[in-house]
């Protein structure tokens, strides 16, 4: 799969390392920006991949790239929620991205090799020199001699110069392994075993489509619904207890061992044939001590990979693809700015990284449906250990966020009763704030607003149209990596001093704009300061 002629040993402005849902994303987006750019990917495409489920969040970046339609009609079953054992009791329970996503109310649930394959087409459609069946060997990343010896499918070995490299290269992780920044979450110490299954019962309507999650004694099993009568059904298990008894038995063996531990999984199974042998996955969580540096960016798993549960997978690698090629195309224009860009790239994909990582550790401490070793195991909850960041996460779950699983999901398990009491006091505050805005509604403008103490306007790179620019952000203990706004917002907040009100304030914005303008300033302004005091960056109007 080439898309155009260009000598290997040219220098390219990105070489890509692999070729998968973040490497394809990354080089997709930094050729529509007009640059030069080289995926080497070390596979044959179709080739077979797990983790077939995929979350709303990702749609818009299909978007991006251009692939609605084709994904749309790749035949792929559409996926609106999941139904899950797990929580309080045994009765399995629901939930629809509808609840939470109004804009996307459904994912797909995809065969991997056809859904990698149509994004690294896409990538050579864009203009990307396609190279698979090619291994990459040593990188180099200092900047008078960047790039990465390449050995092609004929056994030639050659040096691929590059002026940036974006390492896409999954849990080979090849840069990080080299670079030694290679993490690992000694909070999920698990494996999986899967397999693909032929004629399984489907849930019933209006669930068929959705994956099902059920917890049992040695772990969880999941059972994902695909095209033409396959199911990917896979059990996540501990490691170590589990790599024991691998040793014993095979790993098809062992996975229908688990399986028929199961009740409705089994049942679910019960007339279904495994087609192939049982896979073992074994690299489970971990992360990097460093994601970008100067010239070079780590994407998808090859800068960190966290437990399954939430089908996380192909939203963390499109989403850092996305952000990967809007570092190196910053970087290539300006280094200044790239390389002020390189801690908002790390800030920004580290931060929904911890969220899953936080949401799946709750998430398993609150399952109270089996007591085993496994469970127990994973119940020993000491929240000063386990939150990255426990005030932005208490707020993340006490919303209801587009990723489609936060709060739904949690309040169908056992809960620590500070967590839960520390999410009723958010939520509290978030009502009282709302019903004093109702209140003073008339009298608003005469109110004086005052900053939280914490609250700062600072000057970052931030994302816009596939690079980043300069921008004012602000930031709060709960927003630490900052929220862009807009010149509006930014010209709002710096005449607030605690001593003018709404109305002096709006007036000083003011001075020379026409009627019509004045109008709309007011509109927009008192919208943009409700919000900000119902998110607590504005402390108080009084």
């Amino acid at each position: 799969m080439v898309s155009k002629q260009l000598q290997k040993s040219d220098k390219v402005d990105i070489l890509v390392i692999g070729g998968g849902p973040a490497g394809s994303t990354a080089a997709s987006m930094a050729a529509k920006s007009g640059l030069s750019v080289k995926i080497c990917e070390r596979s044959k495409f179709p080739r077979e991949h797990v983790g077939e489920s995929l979350l709303p969040a990702s749609i818009a970046i299909l978007e991006e790239l251009g692939l609605k339609e084709a994904i749309s009609n790749a035949g792929f079953l559409p996926k609106y929620g999941a139904t899950m054992v797990w929580g309080k009791d045994e009765t399995p329970w629901s939930w629809r991205f509808s609840e939470t996503n109004k804009r996307n109310i459904h994912s797909y649930q995809v065969s991997r090799p056809i859904f990698d394959e149509i994004l690294l087409k896409r990538s050579a459609e864009l203009g990307v020199l396609v190279e698979e069946e090619s291994s990459v060997g040593k990188i180099m990343i200092d900047d008078s001699n960047r790039g990465a010896v390449v050995i092609n499918k004929n056994g030639q070995q050659y040096f691929q110069p590059a002026k940036f490299i974006v390492d896409a290269s999954g849990q080979s992780a090849l840069l990080a392994r080299n670079l030694n920044l290679r993490q690992w979450d000694e909070n999920f110490q698990n494996l999986a075993v899967y397999g693909y299954f032929t004629g399984a019962k489907k849930l019933p309507i209006p669930d068929e489509n959705n994956i099902f999650i059920e917890s049992y004694e040695n772990g969880w099993v999941w059972t994902i619904p695909l095209n033409g009568d396959i199911t990917s059904v896979g059990a996540v298990v501990d490691s170590n207890k589990s790599a024991a008894e691998l040793r014993k038995v095979d790993s098809r063996t062992f996975l229908e061992d688990q399986l028929s531990l199961t009740n409705r999984t089994c049942d679910m199974l019960s007339q279904a044939e495994l087609q192939s042998d049982a896979k073992i996955l074994k690299d489970w969580s971990y992360t990097t001590s460093k994601m970008a540096g100067d010239g070079w960016v780590l994407a998808g798993d090859a800068a960190c990979f966290i437990d399954p549960l939430f089908s996380s997978g192909v939203h963390l690698a499109m989403m850092s693809g996305v952000l990967a090629s809007a570092y190196a195309v910053t970087y290539l224009k300006d280094k200044i700015l790239g390389k002020e860009s390189a801690s908002v790239y790390e800030t920004t994909f580290r931060q929904e990284y911890d969220h899953f990582r936080d949401l799946a550790l709750l998430f398993y401490s609150s399952n109270r449906t089996v007591d085993s070793y496994f469970w127990e195991a994973r119940r020993i909850f000491k929240e000063e250990n386990y939150f990255s960041d426990r005030v932005s996460f208490i707020r993340a779950v006490s919303g209801q966020s587009v990723r489609g699983y936060e709060r739904v999901a949690l309040e169908r398990g056992e809960l620590p009763k500070e967590f839960m009491s520390a999410i009723s006091l958010h939520n509290k505050k978030s009502e009282d704030r709302n019903a004093e805005l109702l209140f003073i509604q008339d009298s608003i403008l005469e109110k004086i607003p005052c900053l939280a103490s914490e609250a700062k306007l600072e000057k970052k790179p931030v994302l816009s149209e596939g690079e980043f620019k300069w921008g004012t952000i602000i930031t709060t203990p709960y927003r630490k990596e900052g929220v862009p706004c807009s010149n509006l917002v930014a010209n709002l907040l710096m005449k607030i001093d605690g001593e003018k009100s709404i109305r002096k304030i709006l007036e000083n914005l003011s001075t020379s704009a026409s009627e019509d303008t004045r109008k709309q300033l007011l509109k927009y302004s008192i919208e943009a300061i409700s919000i900000l005091f119902i998110e607590g960056v504005i402390d108080s109007l009084n």
